[in-house]
């Protein structure tokens, strides 16, 4: 079987199918089109199925032609009819794992795409889990389920655990060059995994077991939540001081070794670094085990919120105003610059907080003209971007989109409150937080 599957991968007859067509899917299934691999593209959205169909994106990094130039190449197919799922050798799973209310790990997406998978597996097929998650999911979770069909795993498919890594819009890094860790519950289906993907991409990192490949990806975000957690409390504690957090860290900046320059801001968003650490602490306490590390940075970047809006109270008092019905624009609702990703983004929280403090809040985004349906902040969506003016009681700097840099806002003569250290110059109407 396994040499089978790497002559099919080696003679591009292998065909990939990629379940879920988001910010880590569709890049990917893009990415195997343009190395002229048959793929077809999963998604329950038929509308993300029509739009693709049509040659149009939903996703602001991704441009239209490239979808169009996949679809000319006649390697893409799109589709909301799992059943084709029998058509693919590889199947490469990248659906959400979000967190439930308690803070625990919601894996209902992943179970229901084990479930859809395992009524078309057949022998023969590569699964290959890449979203994250704790480690021993792929054991404990998705590989009983597949088994259900009769079929066993190393003996008629393969299962790997490939962690994305995907960065949307950076342009430094993309799918094919960001380096691609690999494990299996056995030495053949590594191997199976590692031919696929190094048809696509620059450098594989092969480890020993998917609990190592899962542990992988909660350790680059862990590490990123602890020291955003780090510098955000520096910048409370030097905000105390009378010390600028960004001047600090430009300084810092400088030393040619140990040191790494993090960014506060005004919390924590994205799918990965406000989830994933709470993955491995939850699945710690199984083992008796207490993150005291995890759990501390998730409460620093989780009040972060509260911080802010203190702060625009403090502000607004320095100009006579209370907070209740102050008029409010937050500029950007992406969880970073330059993109229209709004997933865990804190701007809904501080919206939310600051009108449950009786304030009037709009919000000016030119990545997301309209907020879109979310979970937990659901009684906003549906809201419009708004323009930039002088209306407003207080605006505060959110995320750092490089429209703003162009914006003058010491000309608008009204106090401007900024999390990510945009505001150049000195001026009576500029404030940090």
């Amino acid at each position: 079987m396994k040499d089978t599957l790497i002559k099919r991968i080696e003679t591009k007859e292998f065909t990939v199918g990629i379940i879920g067509l988001g910010y880590v899917g569709l890049p990917l299934l893009y990415t195997f089109a343009e190395r002229e691999f048959p793929c077809i593209g999963f998604d329950v959205d038929e509308e993300k199925v029509r739009m693709l169909s049509e040659g149009q994106t939903y996703i602001n990094h991704i441009s239209s032609d490239r979808i169009v130039r996949g679809a000319d190449t006649g390697f893409v197919s799109v589709t909301a009819d799992f059943s084709r799922l029998e058509e693919c050798d590889g199947i490469l799973i990248t659906v959400p794992t979000p967190l439930n209310d308690q803070r625990e790990p919601d894996l209902s997406y992943v179970v229901a795409t084990c479930e859809t998978i395992g009524s078309h597996l057949r022998k023969g097929q590569l699964v290959v889990l890449e979203s994250t998650t704790y480690p021993g999911t792929t054991e404990e979770v998705m590989i009983p389920i597949l088994e259900r069909s009769g079929l066993k795993v190393d003996q008629d498919f393969y299962v790997a655990y490939s962690p994305e890594r995907e960065d949307p819009n950076n342009p430094t890094y993309s799918t094919t060059t960001i380096p691609k860790v690999i494990g299996s519950t056995s030495s053949e289906g590594r191997e199976v995994a590692e031919a696929l993907y190094g048809q696509i991409i620059a450098q594989t990192v092969l480890v020993s077991s998917t609990k190592v490949a899962e542990a992988t990806k909660l350790m680059e975000n862990i590490y990123r939540s602890v020291n955003i957690a780090l510098v955000n409390e520096m910048k409370m504690t030097f905000a105390k001081m009378g010390i600028d957090i960004w001047e600090v860290i430009e300084a810092a900046s400088t030393k040619p070794f140990g040191y790494k320059p993090f960014y506060p801001g005004p919390g924590l968003g994205g799918h990965c670094v406000p989830i994933d650490p709470f993955y491995l602490s939850w699945k710690a306490r199984e083992f008796g085990v207490y993150t005291k590390f995890i759990e501390l940075a998730g409460e620093i970047n989780t009040s972060m919120p509260d911080y802010v809006v203190v702060r625009i109270i403090e502000v607004l008092n320095t100009y006579g105003k209370a907070l209740k019905e102050s008029r409010i624009l937050i500029l950007g609702l992406a969880y970073k610059a330059n993109i229209d990703d709004a997933r865990e983004t804190p701007s809904l929280d501080l919206m939310q907080k600051l009108e449950q403090l009786g304030a009037q809040v709009s919000y000016n985004d030119p990545f997301i003209p309209v907020i879109p349906r979310t979970r937990k902040f659901d009684g906003l969506s549906g809201r419009s971007s708004v323009e930039i003016d002088r209306s407003f009681d207080l605006i505060l700097i959110a995320t750092a989109h490089d429209a703003y840099l162009q914006v003058d806002f010491d000309a608008l003569g009204i106090p401007i409150v900024d999390t990510r250290g945009i505001l150049k110059g000195s001026s009576p109407f500029f404030h940090k937080a």
